[in-house]
């Protein structure tokens, strides 16, 4: 099982430093082993509250919490740069984690920090979130109906040029093509879901979707309730395969996998009981598909798919094969 994105990062490293290992290996692992999982994308994603003067320094210190947690638990994972560190961890039976910035509000337009990142580790990337960046503007920007920046396209080149993989997720829709148009290499989506199913700027156009697959990508489905369905109190786990299967008829079996999202799980321990119900970008961050609010519920995924009739071979693809030899193939 390949999982693209789940932030526990940012609930391992609101933790005094001295307990980063110990609470990743109490909180976490129990959960990533329940689920299957044997390679995790940690993406580093910055809160609003430390930007923009601590954006840079909470950027080193959750890379540090991350290499802090292989190395407390070099039994259960190891931080993995290349396809072949990859294969070593899941021959030894342990979970191959896989370093990756989101957005990177603590570069700005410092393009020449990016090896930098690259030598610390961070082997998967994206330019924006929600709103605006000096590189590119995000989804919830696409009326501006802009493309990368010239600092956004010379990102892109580095990432090329030190074998970092362009992460779509969140960029604008002109983004998007732009980074299409530009590409010489194959892009992903980390965690995206079917514009098609469910009318929302974070999910991706069918035509999109073939765009990235056209470059040999992978596109992986976001889990979080209101990127699924329009009532998302009511969210199954029948919307998620229907993302599911609507992407595989779109890109292609070998180009989609799963980048769960646990939104839910990370914000709990997170926020305090003053402010559970504070939305995310007018979105309630608590919404959930019953028994998928972490990665312990992963199995479902593999039982609905199967139970849908979907081939194991063809599942297995979908749950982590494309994932495992996209990155493989990347990861040189």
């Amino acid at each position: 099982m390949a999982d693209t994105h789940n932030d526990l990062l940012m609930a391992v490293s609101a933790r005094p430093p001295g307990q980063w290992a110990g609470f990743f290996r109490a909180r976490w692992l129990p959960q990533l082993q329940a689920g299957g999982v044997n390679l995790q994308v940690l993406p580093v994603f910055i809160d609003d509250g430390f930007r923009p003067e601590g954006a840079l320094r909470q950027t080193l210190r959750m890379i540090e919490c991350a290499h802090v947690i292989a190395e407390g638990n070099p039994d259960a994972v190891a931080l993995c740069r290349t396809g072949e560190e990859i294969d070593r961890a899941l021959a030894r039976g342990v979970i191959a984690l896989v370093l990756a910035m989101e957005s990177m509000p603590g570069l700005d337009a410092s393009v020449e920090l990016i090896p930098t990142l690259h030598r610390l580790g961070v082997r998967i990337a994206s330019i924006a979130h929600w709103g605006r960046t000096p590189l590119a503007d995000g989804s919830g920007e696409d009326a501006t109906g802009s493309g990368l920046t010239s600092h956004g396209v010379a990102a892109l080149a580095e990432f090329e040029r030190l074998g970092i993989v362009f992460d779509v997720s969140h960029l604008g829709a002109s983004g998007v093509a732009h980074v299409l148009e530009l590409a010489t290499r194959p892009v992903m989506a980390t965690h995206s879901s079917a514009r098609a199913l469910r009318e929302h700027h974070r999910n991706l156009t069918d035509e999109q979707v073939r765009g990235v697959a056209a470059t040999g990508g992978v596109v992986c489905v976001n889990f979080f309730a209101p990127f699924l369905t329009d009532d998302p109190a009511k969210a199954e786990l029948d919307h998620l395969l229907d993302h599911i299967e609507h992407l595989v008829g779109v890109a292609g079996l070998d180009h989609v996998g799963l980048g769960p999202d646990f939104v839910y799980e990370v914000l709990k321990e997170l926020t305090p009981p003053c402010c559970e119900n504070d939305d995310v970008f007018g979105l309630d961050p608590l919404a959930a598909i019953p028994g998928l609010e972490g990665p312990s519920g992963l199995p479902m995924v593999t039982e609905g798919l199967l139970g849908r009739g979907l081939p194991e071979a063809d599942t297995a693809k979908i749950i982590g094969g494309n994932v495992h030899r996209f990155l493989r193939e990347r990861l040189a």
